[in-house]
């Protein structure tokens, strides 16, 4: 038990220490970003056409295999090519290779829009502010 203590501890004060030099470069984030991080919102983007996730995700895993063996980013597959893996392609799948699309969507609780991050960062403002 005081060795968790302990580690937790050490990994606030680690965390602490990150943040207060955290120096966020929005640029750097950007360009940072690549279209096969958007891998999981093509499979998605199957499974609201109907095709069963446990098949999508396969067919975005060759989808990635196809822009890997290509040297093309994913978003650059021609319809064409993303038909081959399955039909259900259409014109509309260009609207995948949005980051922001892509984060909006998740507007769970937890999630990544930014009504859902909002609501987050309420939460922990509150749970702060509380007395002790």
């Amino acid at each position: 038990m005081y060795d968790t203590v302990d580690t937790m501890s050490d990994c606030l004060q680690i965390a602490a220490g990150c943040l207060a030099t955290l120096r966020i470069k929005p640029d750097a984030m950007a360009a940072a970003l690549s279209a096969d991080m958007l891998a999981t919102d093509l499979a998605e983007y199957l499974v609201r056409k109907g095709v069963p996730f446990r098949e999508t995700h396969h067919i975005a895993g060759a989808a990635v295999r196809t822009a890997e063996e290509t040297g093309v980013p994913l978003s650059q597959l021609t319809l064409a090519q993303l038909q081959a893996l399955h039909p259900k392609f259409s014109e509309d799948v260009s609207q995948v290779w949005s980051f922001e699309r892509s984060a909006e969507s998740r507007d769970t609780e937890g999630g990544t829009s930014r009504r859902s991050v909002a609501q987050q960062v309420a939460k922990l403002r509150a749970y702060l502010d509380r007395p002790l």
